[in-house]
């Protein structure tokens, strides 16, 4: 019986987990995404609906995102940076080497 009420919860649970699509970002300079600042370095990159969460170790961010499709696929994986009004450099944009996704972050 327990079987039958626990297995629509695992199912929905990986379908969830399917959903998301993961990519390897390497930002070359420190950058602020929302309200956390990101040293240069490799970073695991999670996509899912219009969410992006960023992690390295224990470093972890989200952020809304509006998901856009180039019209041609991106040879590489490119982060575009811009500086606020208050100095601070910002990610503004990635786009997924290899997709036609680009990702555009809300400032």
């Amino acid at each position: 019986m327990r079987m039958r009420e626990v297995l629509p919860f695992f199912l929905v649970a990986g379908l969830a987990v399917a959903s998301a699509r993961s990519y390897t970002i390497t930002l070359f300079e420190s950058a602020t995404v929302g309200t956390t600042l990101l040293k240069p370095g490799d970073y695991k990159l999670e996509v899912n609906d219009q969410k992006a969460v960023i992690r390295q170790g224990k470093v972890q961010t989200e952020s809304p995102v509006t998901v856009e499709e180039g019209d041609t696929k991106f040879a590489a994986t490119a982060v575009r940076y811009v500086n606020d009004a208050n100095g601070k450099v910002r990610i503004q944009e990635i786009r997924i080497g290899g997709t036609r996704t680009r990702l555009v972050f809300s400032m």
